[in-house]
């Protein structure tokens, strides 16, 4: 899967399922503070990324992925 299809992916499931504001969705947009991902929304992501991506998120994977840049990057390296 191309990293421009992995994003659209993720930014069309942000702003569709979770509400995100498109124009919060930004590469070094923080997920916490920036675009307002909280620990239910989280939860959510999970069973999304699942369905759209075909693996589980690992939470501890997870510790370091802090912008939508790298959140994309992590899903780049599950389904390359």
């Amino acid at each position: 899967m191309e990293r421009q299809e992995i994003e659209a992916k993720v930014r069309e499931f942000l702003i569709e399922d979770l509400e995100i504001e498109e124009e919060k969705i930004q590469p070094d947009a923080r997920l916490k503070e920036d675009i307002g991902i909280d620990s239910l929304d989280f939860i959510d992501i999970v069973v999304i990324v699942e369905k759209k991506f075909g693996f589980k998120i690992k939470t501890e994977e997870m510790a370091n992925v802090k912008t939508f840049s790298q959140f994309c990057d992590y899903i780049e390296t599950k389904v390359a």
